[in-house]
């Protein structure tokens, strides 16, 4: 007897959609199988509900990566405004501490030196974003950084091409407005307590 060669749950998803329907097309009104097993409106009926379920995933998908970056948006304006009343207390208190605790903050201890400004973050990584002239980046974060600088650079890079490109607060963020099919260069340094880190090694992407 001979084997057939199906390998159907290798196939992603919407394959499998496309495959479904290929055998059902072949299979209804075939008169060599008049009494296919299992019944083919039942096959139909789960083909249907099983696309209906990825558009709904899908859906779910880009609906929470929109609110994931309207979170990280609302991230950024809350540090950015408590950043600028923190400049603003300190400006007006000098070196009155009992002023600085009576605005609910803290007083900075002496500075000592930190080990991790000399730590460049590592692992940079771009990956394409969703929308034409966006990359995403993000590497590991540096224990105790403020903030991150990162720089980009056209193709190829060179001692003076590179440019400041963002600041983030978190050890990941999309780089906006670029070419599409443009290569950039990008590399990130974490500023500390005690400064900034050298910069990371550099990673490479076209913008989509």
């Amino acid at each position: 007897m001979a084997k057939i060669k199906l390998n159907f749950r290798q196939l992603s998803i919407p394959e499998k959609i496309a495959r479904a329907r290929q055998i059902l097309a072949a299979m209804t009104g075939n008169p060599h199988f008049p009494h296919p097993l299992p019944d083919l409106d039942d096959l139909r009926v789960n083909i249907n509900e099983l696309e209906g379920r990825l558009t709904a995933a899908q859906a779910a998908r880009l609906e929470a990566k929109h609110r994931t970056a309207e979170l990280a948006q609302g991230e950024d304006n809350v540090d950015g405004l408590v950043s600028q009343l923190v400049a603003y207390v300190e400006s007006v208190a000098g070196d009155d501490e009992s002023v600085i605790y009576s605005a609910g903050l803290e007083v900075r201890g002496p500075n000592t030196p930190a080990s991790s400004a000399s730590d460049a973050p590592a692992s940079m990584a771009t990956t394409a974003g969703d929308h034409d002239g966006e990359i995403e980046l993000s590497w590991d974060a540096v224990r105790n950084a403020r903030s991150y600088v990162i720089e980009r650079s056209l193709d190829p890079p060179t001692e003076t091409s590179w440019a400041h490109a963002a600041v983030s607060t978190r050890s990941s963020t999309t780089i906006q407005g670029l070419n599409s099919g443009t290569r950039y260069w990008f590399r990130v340094a974490a500023v500390t307590a005690s400064g900034q880190s050298p910069w990371s090694n550099p990673a490479t992407k076209i913008a989509p």
